[in-house]
Protein backbone atom coordinates (compact mmCIF):
# COMPACT_ATOMS: atom_id res chain seq x y z
CA UNK A 1 0.00 0.00 0.00
CA UNK A 2 2.84 2.43 0.60
CA UNK A 3 4.45 1.37 -2.37
CA UNK A 4 1.62 2.56 -4.58
CA UNK A 5 1.15 5.63 -2.80
CA UNK A 6 4.62 6.50 -3.09
CA UNK A 7 4.75 5.46 -6.49
CA UNK A 8 1.31 7.87 -7.75
CA UNK A 9 2.92 10.90 -5.02
CA UNK A 10 5.95 10.59 -7.43
CA UNK A 11 4.45 9.89 -11.07
CA UNK A 12 2.41 13.41 -9.54
CA UNK A 13 5.27 15.21 -9.25
CA UNK A 14 6.73 14.16 -12.13
CA UNK A 15 3.93 15.09 -14.62
CA UNK A 16 3.98 19.10 -12.85
CA UNK A 17 7.66 19.24 -13.26
CA UNK A 18 7.05 18.00 -17.07
CA UNK A 19 4.04 20.38 -17.04
CA UNK A 20 5.71 23.28 -15.38
CA UNK A 21 8.76 23.17 -17.69
CA UNK A 22 6.56 23.16 -20.60
CA UNK A 23 4.97 26.68 -18.80
CA UNK A 24 7.93 28.21 -18.27
CA UNK A 25 8.85 27.68 -22.10
CA UNK A 26 5.92 29.03 -23.48
CA UNK A 27 5.90 32.16 -21.24
CA UNK A 28 9.81 32.81 -21.70
CA UNK A 29 9.95 31.62 -24.94
CA UNK A 30 6.60 32.31 -26.80
CA UNK A 31 4.92 35.00 -25.24
CA UNK A 32 2.74 35.93 -22.44
CA UNK A 33 -0.34 37.96 -21.07
CA UNK A 34 0.51 41.08 -19.44
CA UNK A 35 -1.34 43.68 -17.38
CA UNK A 36 -0.07 47.17 -18.19
CA UNK A 37 -0.45 49.49 -15.30
CA UNK A 38 0.28 53.51 -15.24
CA UNK A 39 -0.78 56.62 -16.91
CA UNK A 40 2.35 56.56 -19.53
CA UNK A 41 0.94 54.82 -22.27
CA UNK A 42 -2.35 56.73 -21.94
CA UNK A 43 -4.44 56.87 -24.75
CA UNK A 44 -3.15 53.82 -26.21
CA UNK A 45 -2.81 51.32 -23.19
CA UNK A 46 -5.78 52.53 -20.45
CA UNK A 47 -4.77 51.71 -16.80
CA UNK A 48 -5.20 47.47 -16.22
CA UNK A 49 -6.09 46.81 -20.21
CA UNK A 50 -4.94 43.40 -20.45
CA UNK A 51 -2.22 42.47 -23.49
CA UNK A 52 -0.76 39.81 -25.47
CA UNK A 53 3.25 39.75 -25.49
CA UNK A 54 4.85 38.27 -28.16
CA UNK A 55 8.36 37.21 -26.85
CA UNK A 56 9.87 35.55 -30.16
CA UNK A 57 10.27 39.01 -31.41
CA UNK A 58 13.28 39.88 -29.22
CA UNK A 59 14.79 36.42 -30.09
CA UNK A 60 14.51 37.05 -34.01
CA UNK A 61 15.81 40.82 -33.76
CA UNK A 62 12.28 41.74 -35.25
CA UNK A 63 11.19 45.12 -33.25
CA UNK A 64 10.58 47.89 -35.12
CA UNK A 65 9.79 51.80 -34.52
CA UNK A 66 6.67 52.20 -33.52
CA UNK A 67 6.62 49.02 -31.64
CA UNK A 68 5.14 48.70 -28.00
CA UNK A 69 7.76 46.24 -25.67
CA UNK A 70 7.88 44.98 -22.59
CA UNK A 71 10.99 45.53 -21.04
CA UNK A 72 13.21 45.87 -18.03
CA UNK A 73 13.05 48.74 -16.23
CA UNK A 74 16.40 49.84 -16.30
CA UNK A 75 16.03 51.89 -12.70
CA UNK A 76 14.05 48.60 -11.15
CA UNK A 77 14.97 45.40 -12.97
CA UNK A 78 12.23 44.02 -10.68
CA UNK A 79 9.62 46.09 -13.02
CA UNK A 80 8.95 45.28 -16.32
CA UNK A 81 7.74 48.53 -18.31
CA UNK A 82 5.57 49.30 -21.16
CA UNK A 83 6.56 51.83 -23.78
CA UNK A 84 7.25 52.59 -27.71
CA UNK A 85 10.17 51.97 -29.51
CA UNK A 86 10.98 55.55 -30.92
CA UNK A 87 14.37 55.05 -32.27
CA UNK A 88 16.88 52.38 -32.78
CA UNK A 89 20.59 52.34 -32.67
CA UNK A 90 22.20 54.87 -34.80
CA UNK A 91 18.95 56.67 -34.86
CA UNK A 92 19.02 60.13 -33.76
CA UNK A 93 16.35 60.98 -31.39
CA UNK A 94 14.93 64.48 -29.68
CA UNK A 95 15.79 64.25 -25.76
CA UNK A 96 13.77 67.12 -24.38
CA UNK A 97 9.89 67.57 -23.79
CA UNK A 98 8.19 68.36 -26.37
CA UNK A 99 7.04 71.82 -23.88
CA UNK A 100 11.06 72.65 -24.42
CA UNK A 101 11.97 75.52 -26.68
CA UNK A 102 15.34 74.40 -27.39
CA UNK A 103 15.66 70.73 -28.52
CA UNK A 104 18.33 68.42 -27.75
CA UNK A 105 19.28 65.29 -29.67
CA UNK A 106 21.32 62.44 -29.25
CA UNK A 107 22.02 59.58 -30.95
CA UNK A 108 21.13 55.59 -30.11
CA UNK A 109 24.03 53.52 -29.30
CA UNK A 110 24.58 50.18 -30.81
CA UNK A 111 22.86 47.41 -29.13
CA UNK A 112 20.19 49.52 -27.56
CA UNK A 113 16.78 51.47 -28.14
CA UNK A 114 14.80 54.83 -27.08
CA UNK A 115 11.88 54.17 -25.45
CA UNK A 116 9.05 56.60 -24.90
CA UNK A 117 5.58 56.52 -23.38
CA UNK A 118 2.82 58.03 -25.25
CA UNK A 119 1.33 60.31 -22.83
CA UNK A 120 4.88 62.31 -22.88
CA UNK A 121 4.18 64.78 -19.98
CA UNK A 122 3.40 61.62 -17.37
CA UNK A 123 5.90 58.64 -18.52
CA UNK A 124 9.52 58.00 -16.87
CA UNK A 125 11.29 56.79 -19.94
CA UNK A 126 14.32 57.22 -22.16
CA UNK A 127 14.15 60.89 -21.75
CA UNK A 128 14.98 60.03 -18.23
CA UNK A 129 17.35 56.85 -18.19
CA UNK A 130 18.90 56.95 -21.88
CA UNK A 131 18.72 54.50 -24.30
CA UNK A 132 18.06 50.98 -22.98
CA UNK A 133 19.60 47.75 -24.12
CA UNK A 134 18.39 45.56 -26.04
CA UNK A 135 19.23 42.36 -23.75
CA UNK A 136 16.05 44.29 -21.55
CA UNK A 137 13.11 44.08 -23.87
CA UNK A 138 11.00 40.72 -23.02
CA UNK A 139 8.64 40.57 -26.17
CA UNK A 140 6.58 42.88 -28.28
CA UNK A 141 2.87 43.61 -27.55
CA UNK A 142 0.38 42.41 -30.70
CA UNK A 143 -2.81 42.64 -29.16
CA UNK A 144 -4.73 44.16 -26.83
CA UNK A 145 -7.70 41.17 -25.16
CA UNK A 146 -9.59 42.92 -22.42
CA UNK A 147 -11.47 45.12 -22.42
CA UNK A 148 -13.30 43.42 -24.88
CA UNK A 149 -14.79 46.87 -26.92
CA UNK A 150 -11.21 47.40 -27.46
CA UNK A 151 -10.15 43.87 -28.44
CA UNK A 152 -7.67 44.23 -31.49
CA UNK A 153 -4.46 45.82 -32.54
CA UNK A 154 -3.22 48.74 -30.85
CA UNK A 155 -3.47 52.19 -32.25
CA UNK A 156 0.08 54.04 -33.95
CA UNK A 157 1.57 56.65 -31.71
CA UNK A 158 -0.93 60.02 -30.93
CA UNK A 159 2.62 62.32 -31.01
CA UNK A 160 3.87 62.00 -33.98
CA UNK A 161 7.08 61.39 -31.94
CA UNK A 162 8.69 58.35 -34.31
CA UNK A 163 10.71 59.90 -37.14
CA UNK A 164 12.31 58.40 -40.15
CA UNK A 165 15.87 58.15 -39.63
Amino acid sequence: MIRRIVGKTLGLLGYTIQYGCIAHCTFEYMGEIVICSGPSMEPTIQNYDVLLCNNLSRHFFSIHKGDIIVAKSPDKPSVNICKRVIGLEGDKVCTSSPSALLKRHTYVPKGHVWLEGDNLENSTDSRRYGPVPYALIRGRICLRIWPLESFGPLKESPNGRIQDN
